[in-house]
């Protein structure tokens, strides 16, 4: 059984939990729209929280992790922060997730789950800004 959820104005923390547990659950989970996924809080705060995270472990002679900077990466990395990914279910578990901008051909017809839209315009960024700024453009 494959979910479509639709990141259209979705908060980026509940679609991840939401993903998570339904593919810990052994369901296919594809996530549309995962650029226009919303954070919500102050911008410099969440982008100091994630340039954190890239920076971390570059002064290793390994020069790792490497980090992603599309907003289909990040997304799918939030996802993976809500379950056990290193372990036999969790593992499994992150193989039934993927992520796309936009929506394509094949989901385009299928129905869509909306996962708690904003309303109110808030402060914050999107995931395709978040990934702007962390690429540097």
């Amino acid at each position: 059984m494959k979910i479509v959820i639709d990141g259209e104005n979705s908060i980026l923390g509940r679609l991840a939990s939401f993903a998570a547990k339904q593919a810990l659950q052994g369901k296919e989970v594809a996530v549309v729209n995962s650029d226009k996924v919303f954070i919500i809080g102050n911008k410099k705060v969440i982008l100091e929280k994630w340039l954190t995270q890239k920076r971390r472990g570059k002064g290793s002679k390994m020069r790792g992790p490497i980090f992603a900077t599309s907003a289909d990466r990040l997304m799918k990395r939030s996802i993976r922060g809500m379950m056990k990914h290193k372990e036999g279910r969790g593992k499994e578990a992150f193989k039934r997730i993927r992520c796309y901008v936009g929506i394509p051909n094949e989901f385009e017809s299928k129905e869509k789950i909306n996962i708690e839209k904003l309303k109110i315009p808030q402060k914050g960024l999107t995931l395709n800004e978040l990934s702007n700024l962390l690429k540097g453009k």
